[in-house]
Parts: C-alpha cells; sequence; structure tokens
C-alpha cells in the first residue's frame, strides 16, 4: 500500500512539473503586430480566411433571419382568409 502511494505521489509531481515536455512557440507577438497594422482593413477581418468565412456567415444569417422575422411579422398581421 505504501508502495502505490508513493508511486502516485512520484507521478503526480512528475506530471505537474514547470517543464514542459513540447516547448510551445509564443507567438503573440507577430498576432500582435499583425492586428495593429494599419492597412486599412477592419480588425474583424485581419485574421484570414478564417476570419472572412465566419463573418460572412454571421452576417448572411443575420440577415436572413431578420428577413424571416418580418416575413413572419407581415404575416400574422395580414387577417387570414376564410375557406
Amino acid at each position: 500500500m505504501y508502495r502505490q502511494l508513493m508511486g502516485l505521489r512520484q507521478l503526480s509531481r512528475r506530471t505537474i512539473t514547470s517543464s514542459a515536455r513540447r516547448q510551445i512557440e509564443n507567438t503573440v507577438k507577430e498576432k500582435q503586430k499583425l492586428f495593429q497594422e494599419d492597412n486599412g482593413m477592419p480588425i474583424h477581418l485581419k485574421g484570414g480566411t478564417k476570419d472572412v468565412l465566419l463573418y460572412r456567415a454571421t452576417m448572411s444569417l443575420t440577415v436572413f433571419g431578420a428577413g424571416f422575422v418580418v416575413y413572419e411579422l407581415f404575416s400574422a398581421a395580414m387577417p387570414k382568409k376564410p375557406q
């Protein structure tokens, strides 16, 4: 039992240490340079193709939703024809 607890203690120390096995490159400076660059492009499109696609999808869903709401309001406001 004591040996298992010691093994667990050693395992927990090994996994919580400050040294990472894989070093991840810090890209914050590069991103700051990209987003602070004055090139006339809006900030929400400076991230690249993914940002452009996400922006266009959001805008198309917004326009479609607004149109659908207006359609439903008009159809609810018009009296139903008796059959």
